[in-house]
């Protein structure tokens, strides 16, 4: 397994609240079977990283929020496990959380957990290169 650092990417809409995150992190962690790890990097869309929501999330977790411009999303397409046609029309990638997940792990970053959607929120995670 990979000692890279874990980074979430995350999806909201406005307005979503902090607990709604954590929970959506939360349950995608579970899913890779990482429950409790820390995830010190937190990435989503420029335009969500002063939701009051993310940024209560990203303190709550201790966690470096990164603002993603919508252009530096589109070079992670391929990479992305899974496509949501709404999203792709308006950003130019199948899945925000796992396009936002790359662009913060860097190059040689990998998805460890594809986009799960709960509610207003999707999260996905992905590793830095140790």
């Amino acid at each position: 397994m990979s000692t890279g650092r874990l980074v979430a990417g995350i999806g909201i809409r406005p307005g979503t609240e902090a607990a709604d995150i954590l929970a959506c992190l939360d349950e995608a962690l579970a899913m890779a079977g990482l429950a409790g790890t820390a995830t010190p990097r937190f990435a989503t869309l420029a335009s969500r990283a002063t939701e009051a929501g993310m940024v209560a999330a990203a303190a709550d977790r201790s966690a470096e929020l990164v603002a993603i411009p919508d252009e530096a999303l589109k070079g992670f397409e391929a990479a992305c496990a899974t496509r949501s046609t709404r999203i792709a029309s308006l950003y130019g990638v199948g899945s925000v959380a796992e396009a936002a997940a790359l662009a913060a792990a860097g190059p040689g970053g990998t998805l460890v957990q594809p986009r799960i959607a709960t509610g207003r929120v999707t999260c996905a995670l992905a590793r830095t290169t140790p």
